[in-house]
């Protein structure tokens, strides 16, 4: 018994301590704060759009965006608490209700759009600057959230990698509109929107190599 004692201190002796990671607040606070200076610079960059103003006025507009901005919160929220085992499963469900929203607002803005308009509100135009602007100011939050998600443990890697594209993409689409003037709800829908979800999926396939974890031989 006194060498078994004796190997165990001599083992616990050797042990360097490691500090354990921020909570998921934390870590969501931190990624965005260190986000939100880029995406000003970009639209800075790209100069704001001139009815700025006014729009920071319309209703819907705000609605919008702060559905697109919620949205990128809670998936940054939800891809922290995915790579920390033991969390309530039911985190993974925060971004759902913020996305309705954001959804929602631009179902509504077609259908009244529809309304008041007819089947012109239906036309939908090339609008080819979304992809590649969303995915310019979407890059560097992006980067920093796959270099923050390799420091926890990531058990479900596609399923935190599609939740930090989605909360990098959707703070990419809340940049874009900051600068890019279309309003109308159908091109917002198909064009940013729907470029919001193929890069999310897209990313979500690369999963496993994004984010390996020597510790995990399958998930």
């Amino acid at each position: 018994m006194n060498q078994t004692d004796n190997l165990i201190r001599r083992l616990a002796a050797g042990c360097v301590g490691t500090a354990s990671l921020p909570s998921p607040q934390r870590r969501m606070l931190s990624w965005f704060a260190a986000s939100i200076p880029y995406v000003a610079l970009v639209v800075l960059v790209m100069s704001p759009r001139p009815d700025l103003f006014d729009k920071v006025m319309d209703t819907r507009f705000v609605i919008e965006q702060s559905g697109a901005l919620l949205t990128a919160l809670t998936a940054a929220m939800a891809a922290f608490c995915a790579t920390i085992p033991g969390l309530p499963t039911w985190r993974l469900l925060l971004p759902l209700a913020p996305l309705a929203l954001w959804v929602g607002s631009l179902g509504q803005g077609c259908l009244s759009a529809l309304f008041e308009r007819g089947t012109a509100a239906l036309k939908l135009m090339p609008d080819l600057i979304c992809f590649p602007a969303i995915l310019m100011v979407s890059l560097l939050p992006a980067i920093l959230m796959i270099t923050m998600l390799r420091r926890g443990a990531p058990l479900m890697p596609k399923i935190t990698v599609a939740y930090g594209a989605l909360a990098a993409t959707a703070l990419g689409n809340f940049g874009l509109r900051l600068f890019h003037p279309q309003d109308a709800s159908l091109m917002v829908l198909v064009w940013q929107f729907g470029t919001v979800v193929i890069l999310t999926a897209f990313a979500s396939l690369f999963g496993r190599r994004l984010l390996r974890w020597r510790h995990v031989a399958a998930t």
